[in-house]
């Protein structure tokens, strides 16, 4: 069987919401020699375009990666001679699991909130609530933010010991959860900026669905904490030192070449 190594993007391969860097080319170049490659993000296929668009380009690293958009709840394989674009091979619906009248509770939930934060002295730039199909992301000061904007956010939330994106998700959990019982609802940090809200089970270990054949499955990610994106499928496979929390693309190809691929090597032997 194959392995496959999963990335998270922001803040791992990238630095958040920028465009891949060369640095880390070299390290992936070298792993895709020996693995499947797959890129699990809370992002839409769009921002993955966006981020790493150049890395899909290279040829000899484009038939090796697989796109998991939206936690992997959308997938996109690796291209063929055959069809050289990628396509999309699965997706599920959000507001189909849900039912409309629980999903509409929660977008007006995020709306009002949303309404609220004009209280604080932040950004506000626009497109605040992006419905994905399979989640939504929601971002307090915008995904139009500059990298200022960005900044004077991560400032604000990150000033007390319980920050005010945790007050939001334990709010959120109040409201949403308990009092309208809507219990099948899960809300994780969404990068440095926003939130993430899909059903339970859609959260990254959805993608191990995609690879049941390619085992062992190894996972870098930076958002490894427990209110963190990626923290269910770093908790997966970290009992079997498979997962690794980076702290950014600098250290994401150094746990390439120190761990995984002589991981991998040993394992072939």
């Amino acid at each position: 069987m194959n392995n496959i190594v999963l990335f998270d993007m922001d803040g791992t391969l990238t630095e958040p919401r920028k465009v891949i860097k060369n640095d880390i080319v070299p390290a992936l170049r070298e792993l895709c020699k020996i693995t499947e490659i797959g890129i699990v993000t809370g992002s839409d296929y769009d921002y993955v375009r966006q981020q790493i668009g150049s890395l899909l380009e290279n040829t000899e690293l484009r038939y090796r990666i697989h796109i998991l958009p939206c936690n992997g709840t959308k997938y996109y394989p690796p291209p063929n001679i055959a069809n050289k674009e990628y396509q999309i091979a699965h997706q599920v619906n959000m507001r189909e699991e849900l039912g409309e009248s629980n999903f509409r509770a929660i977008i007006r939930y995020l709306l009002q909130r949303q309404h609220l934060l004009f209280v604080y002295d932040l950004p506000v730039t626009g497109h605040h609530i992006n419905y994905r199909g399979s989640l939504i992301n929601w971002c307090p000061i915008g995904r139009n933010a500059n990298d200022n904007d960005r900044k004077k956010f991560i400032e604000f939330d990150t000033k007390t010991s319980n920050t005010f994106r945790e007050d939001e998700i334990n709010g959120f959990q109040v409201r949403i959860m308990r009092d309208m019982s809507i219990d099948n609802i899960v809300i994780k940090m969404g990068g440095d900026t926003s939130f993430d809200v899909f059903p339970k089970g859609w959260d990254k270990t959805y993608c191990l669905r995609h690879f049941k054949n390619y085992q062992p499955a190894y996972f870098v990610g930076d958002r490894c904490e427990r209110n963190g994106n990626d923290w269910e499928l770093y908790e997966a496979l970290r009992y079997n030192g498979r997962a690794f929390k980076t702290s950014g693309p600098k250290e994401t190809s150094k746990i390439i070449f120190d761990n995984i691929i002589p991981s991998i090597l040993k394992n072939k032997e």
